[in-house]
C-alpha cells in the first residue's frame, strides 16, 4: 500500500479515522459517507482498493485505481488516501494507520467468497456505521448510462415516480436492499451539509466556471483544480436539466440537477455553487458575485437558445479566459466505457445484487433467531 496526504498540514493527533471501499464512479453518497465518517473523528484517511481486487471480488471497475484514487483526494473531507488498500479490512491496517476504529455504510460488502469484509473490525469492536445515502448508487449510475443503448426517455417531470424509479434500474426488480435504484430526495439541509459557507474575503479575486458537471469525473477534477489556481473563490454554475438536454440531447443529463450540485460541492477546490445557472453569463451575474474572471474549459459550446455567444459579456469586459486541464476525458468518455462493455457490468451489477441478497437474507434470518433467543429469555425470568 501507499498513502498520500492531500495537503502538508500537520493532522490533529486525536481520533484518525479508516474508511475504506472501490470508490468507483464516485458520486456524491460516497461523499456524504466520507462526510459522516469525519464527524466521528478529527482525521480521515481512506483507503482505497485496486484494479486487480476490485475485478476479483466485484468485477472490472469503471474507473482505473490511479483515476480513483484522484476523485477520492478531490474529496474535501478526506485528508489521506492510502492506495491499494486490502479488500477485507484488518486490524493490522487500523494498527499501521494509528486508526481508532473504521467506518463504512450501513449495507453489507462481501468479498467473492460471500464473507463480510468488516468481520474482523466488527469482532474487535472498532466498526461504526454511517448512514447510507439513498437514491444513488453507481450500480444505478451504471444503469441509467445504459439505458441510453436501448432508448431514449421522457423528462423526468414527465413520467410518474415509481416508473421514472423503476427504469432507473438494471432490473425489473431489485433483490438486494442496498443495490439497485431508489429515488433521490433532495432537501435544504443536505445542501448545507455539503456547503462551507463561506463567503468570499474582502479582496479575493473571485473566479466564475459554469457547465453540467455530470457523472462528476476526474476530467472534472483536473479542470476546477487549475480554475481555483486562477484565484481565491471559485464559483461554479451548474446549468438546469433542461438545458443541458438542449445542448447533450439523448437522455443527457445522466444526474439531475439536485444530484449534480452535491457532487461538485463536494469537491475541495469549489467554494459556491450557482443552481440552475443562466447559459449566458450575464452582466447581473458578474455584479452580484464580483466576478474577477470567467473562465471555459477545453471543449467546445453551443450558442444560447437566441443563437447568441453565452461568453459575450466577459469577453466585452475582457475578463474570459479558456484553459486546458490537461485531462481530456468527458462525460460522454465514461458513457462510451459503460456501452462498451454493457454486458460485463450488466453481469457484475446482476452478481453484486445476488451476493447482497443472500447476505441480507442470512442477517434477517440471524436477527430473527436472536429475538426468539431474547424472547424465550424473558418467558423463562417472568415464570
Amino acid at each position: 500500500m501507499s498513502t498520500s496526504t492531500t495537503n502538508h498540514t500537520k493532522p490533529e493527533q486525536n481520533v484518525r479515522v479508516w474508511m475504506d471501499g472501490c470508490y468507483d464512479m464516485v458520486h456524491f453518497g460516497h461523499a456524504n459517507a466520507c462526510r459522516q465518517a469525519k464527524q466521528m473523528g478529527t482525521y480521515l484517511i481512506v483507503g482505497v482498493h485496486s484494479d486487480a481486487e476490485i475485478t476479483k471480488h466485484k468485477g472490472p471497475p469503471v474507473f482505473t485505481e490511479q483515476e480513483r484514487y484522484k476523485m477520492v483526494r478531490a474529496i474535501k473531507w478526506v485528508d489521506q488516501v492510502v492506495e491499494n488498500a486490502p479488500y477485507v479490512t484488518t486490524l493490522e491496517t487500523l494498527e499501521e494507520y494509528n486508526c481508532a476504529f473504521c467506518v463504512h455504510g450501513d449495507d453489507i460488502t462481501v468479498t467473492a467468497d460471500g464473507i463480510d469484509t468488516y468481520h474482523i473490525v466488527k469482532a474487535a469492536g472498532r466498526y461504526r456505521e454511517c448512514k447510507r445515502t439513498q437514491g444513488v448508487s453507481t450500480t444505478d449510475l451504471v444503469g441509467r448510462m445504459l439505458l441510453v443503448t436501448k432508448s431514449h426517455h421522457e423528462p423526468d417531470d414527465m413520467l410518474p415516480d415509481p416508473e421514472n424509479t423503476r427504469r432507473m434500474s438494471l432490473c425489473k426488480e431489485s433483490v438486494s436492499p442496498w443495490t439497485g435504484a431508489s429515488q433521490f430526495l433532495a432537501t435544504t439541509n443536505k445542501i448545507i451539509q455539503f456547503s462551507n459557507g463561506r463567503e468570499p474575503k474582502p479582496g479575493d479575486k473571485v473566479i466564475y466556471t459554469a457547465g453540467a458537471f455530470d457523472l462528476f469525473h476526474v476530467g472534472h477534477v483536473d479542470f476546477l483544480e487549475k480554475v481555483k489556481a486562477c484565484g481565491d473563490y471559485l464559483i461554479v454554475g451548474l446549468h438546469g436539466d433542461r438545458v443541458v438536454n438542449r445542448y447533450k440531447g439523448s437522455n443527457h443529463p445522466i444526474m439531475n440537477i439536485h444530484e449534480r450540485v452535491l457532487s461538485v460541492l463536494a469537491c475541495r477546490y469549489v467554494d459556491e455553487v450557482v443552481i440552475a445557472a443562466p447559459y449566458s453569463v450575464t452582466m447581473d451575474l458578474i455584479n452580484h458575485f464580483k466576478v474577477s474572471l470567467v473562465i471555459h474549459g477545453r471543449t467546445e459550446y453551443e450558442p444560447d437558445a437566441d443563437g447568441n455567444d453565452p461568453y459575450e459579456v466577459p469577453k466585452t469586459l475582457g475578463i474570459f479566459q479558456r484553459i486546458d486541464s490537461g485531462n481530456p476525458m468527458t462525460t460522454q468518455d465514461i458513457i462510451t466505457r459503460i456501452i462498451d462493455n454493457r454486458l460485463e457490468y450488466e453481469k457484475r451489477n446482476k452478481k453484486k445484487e445476488a451476493k447482497e441478497a443472500a447476505a441480507f437474507e442470512a442477517f434477517q434470518k440471524l436477527k430473527a433467531e436472536n429475538r426468539n433467543e431474547s424472547t424465550a429469555v424473558n418467558i423463562e425470568q417472568k415464570s
